[in-house]
């Protein structure tokens, strides 16, 4: 069997193959410390720069550290008071708004006594959520991609139906910051930025349960995979550039809303991994 051109710090683990990226953890972590400072991007120029999407990560994360603090239904405050409290723009507060809401997080109700509200998540929600529980193990970390990889076509159908051209702007920006990666021979970025990308996507459809149980298990995938190594002839550097190819075009058949075309990438995506991973094992 030929060989992988890559291995993960974990069996089964995306290269990538995460969503939005530094996992959420760390965010949080991040957020409780304080209004988090600009990351550079990797790029090949050197210089950093913090995307849009990242800014509303971080935002999301920090409104996401507030509402473990209060019980679920508790006011959060107006959108212009967290808004504030994250020191975002507006724009940026919107897709933050837009993550916390398809992670099932918030709810929004307007008028008097309106703004931001902690959910009350039902059972099947917080199934999403119990998968970071899991232990560190080898067949856990595996499961995780596999069930992950099951779920893609889910979303992406999502996606066609319900991406917005905001949501499709959102995706080009991580497919530059892949680009970006492979110009900067930064495996460990393109994984980190390939994450993102599947984590915007779940973050369009509009199935809470879906989308929540997705990102978890992207978290999961991310937290146990410690290294980005090249295990065969193969340079690792000629297949990140494939991978950000095959994600480029799966996006493009999204904004075409060309089903076929996307269903068929998102299955090479998946089969190529697959095939991968087998390869490691048997190696």
């Amino acid at each position: 069997m030929t060989a992988t051109p890559y291995r993960a710090g974990r069996p089964g683990a995306e290269v990538p193959g995460p969503e939005d990226a530094d996992s959420r953890a760390d965010l949080r972590r991040s957020a409780a410390a304080g209004p988090a400072r600009p990351r550079a991007a990797a790029r090949g120029d050197g210089a950093g720069r913090q995307t849009v999407s990242g800014r509303a990560e971080r935002a999301a994360d920090r409104v996401a550290a507030l509402i473990e603090t209060v019980a679920p239904g508790a006011r959060l405050g107006t959108k212009e008071e967290l808004r504030t409290l994250c020191e975002v723009s507006v724009g940026t507060f919107n897709e933050a708004l837009r993550l916390l809401q398809a992670r099932g997080l918030v709810t929004v109700k307007p008028g008097p006594g309106g703004g931001l509200f902690s959910a009350e998540q039902p059972p099947m929600v917080r199934l999403g959520n119990s998968v970071l529980a899991l232990d560190a193990q080898q067949d856990d970390v595996a499961n995780a991609v596999r069930i992950r990889d099951a779920l893609d076509p889910l979303l992406i159908e999502d996606a066609l139906w319900h991406a917005s051209p905001a949501d499709i702007a959102g995706l080009r920006r991580h497919i530059s910051a892949m680009e970006e990666a492979v110009a900067a021979a930064d495996p460990v970025a393109f994984v980190h930025a390939n994450w993102r990308l599947h984590a915007a996507i779940a973050a369009i459809s509009p199935n809470t349960l879906l989308s929540s149980l997705y990102t978890s298990l992207l978290d999961l995938i991310e937290s146990h995979t410690l290294s980005v190594l090249p295990t065969s002839e193969q340079p690792l550097g000629e297949y990140i550039a494939h991978r950000h190819e095959l994600h480029r075009d799966l996006v493009d058949a999204v904004d075409r809303r060309d089903r076929e075309q996307a269903l068929r990438l998102i299955h090479e995506h998946n089969t190529s991994l697959q095939a991968a991973a087998n390869a490691q094992q048997s190696g």
